[in-house]
């Protein structure tokens, strides 16, 4: 046992080893970085594969047939074939990039707004999404004159899908679902809502931020409509994002943005549009950070050991079974069967502390964590709070770093109360 220990941990220090940012230290401390589902820090690789496009093959992509901007374009579509494969995709042209998943929920909320949605027509959400995957369906719907409906969260944190049914009407023309709630961290039952909806003729967009990061997403399997995704959360560079949507839908549906690429012909009288992806990709694309989905979806396959992962989890249950333990914390999002159906993600409150003072202390421990309403305003009325603070981890991370987080803690909260 004690060599098995060994090894894994000389793996996960191998893990650690390819992330920069992760030797540093902060007042004097080592950094334990527990801010992940904010955004994840950049792996070796994928700096690597940014720094050598940007330096290397710095040229426009799609345009010129010279050695540079061929170098680009095919780095760029290789990201594509990346993901295409990582969501297990019908064809390429089903991906397209964004800027990141705020950029993917706007596009289709305006897009698929102009071409389906009328005045007196519904757009269903869940109280426990993201102000990105709120927004937009609602200016979305001021804009066509139609009606923003909510299915609640319990007690718990789960989606209330026994009220699916009730909210779906005749009028309903998509509903819009997080995979993972960035508050709750509990993984929402996206087969199930969409197989209901698909049931009365509702297409679904699932905003994947999280769950691309953390589960096996087949776009196939769930049979979504849509699915988002950003790559800063899973290792890639900042500004990258993806857009799955079924062709059927893309196709119909009229692009977001008029610019070069995006058009077949283009007369003052009448401009036509290029076959997809490509519709909906205007202007210059951020083309070195793109590039890096792909080795970000590289790494991400050698974090699927499943030792690894059951390292990962054992941590998470460590931290799970401390908030559920602790009478002065409370837990926002907490399995009801097994813990398996909750991600290393945990968001409470201290009674009698706020939550920004706890997160200054841990700050000056050398732990990042998040405090605040995490984009999730309406999340933080449903549960009666301002904010709260929110702990998440990745693969990198490890037990003593989780010790050492609970030992810190403890402290900052003797010393607030």
């Amino acid at each position: 046992m004690r060599a098995y220990v060994m090894l894994l941990m000389t793996f996960v220090n191998e893990i650690r080893s390819q992330f920069p940012a992760l030797s540093r230290k902060v007042y004097g401390k080592d950094l334990v970085y527990f801010d992940n589902a904010a955004t994840s820090h950049r792996v070796r690789s994928v700096i690597d594969e940014w720094n050598r496009v940007s330096t290397e093959s710095n040229a426009n992509i799609h345009r010129a047939v010279h050695r540079l901007a061929d170098e680009a374009t095919q780095a760029y579509e290789q990201a594509r074939d990346a993901v295409k494969e990582f969501l297990n995709a019908e064809s390429r042209e089903e991906i397209v990039f964004t800027s990141g998943t705020t950029a993917a929920v706007n596009l289709v909320a305006f897009c698929f707004g102009e071409a389906f949605v009328s005045e007196g027509d519904e757009v269903v959400v869940t109280e426990a999404e993201h102000h990105s995957n709120i927004v937009p369906w609602q200016m979305m719907c001021r804009r066509k004159g139609a009606v923003l409906k909510v299915l609640p969260v319990d007690d718990s944190g789960h989606l209330m899908i026994e009220k699916l049914d009730e909210l779906l009407t005749d009028r309903t023309r998509i509903f819009a679902v997080t995979h993972i709630s960035n508050v709750l961290g509990i993984i929402n039952p996206v087969g199930e809502i969409i197989s209901r909806c698909h049931s009365r003729g509702v297409p679904v967009f699932v905003d994947g931020a999280q769950g691309a990061v953390h589960c096996k997403v087949d776009v196939q399997d769930l049979d979504c409509d849509f699915y988002a995704f950003s790559g800063h959360k899973l290792y890639a560079a900042t500004g990258t994002g993806v857009l799955y949507g079924k062709r059927k839908w893309l196709d119909a549906m009229p692009p977001y943005m008029g610019g070069g690429e995006m058009v077949g012909t283009v007369t003052f009288a009448e401009t036509t549009y290029a076959p997809l992806p490509m519709k909906f990709e205007a202007g210059t694309q951020n083309f070195a950070s793109a590039a890096t989905l792909k080795p970000a979806i590289d790494f991400i396959k050698v974090l699927s050991n499943n030792e690894l992962v059951k390292y990962s989890d054992k941590i998470r249950d460590y931290l799970l079974n401390y908030f559920r333990s602790d009478s002065r914390i409370r837990l926002y999002g907490v399995p009801r069967g097994t813990d398996n159906e909750k991600i290393s993600l945990f968001s409470f409150t201290v009674d009698g502390v706020h939550h920004e003072d706890l997160a200054l202390i841990l700050d000056k421990m050398g732990i990042a964590v998040r405090s605040g309403q995490m984009c999730a305003e309406p999340l933080m009325d449903r549960f009666g709070v301002s904010g709260m603070l929110r702990v998440s981890i990745a693969p990198y991370n490890t037990m003593e770093e989780a010790e050492y987080f609970v030992e810190c803690l403890n402290k900052a909260i003797d010393m607030l109360i």
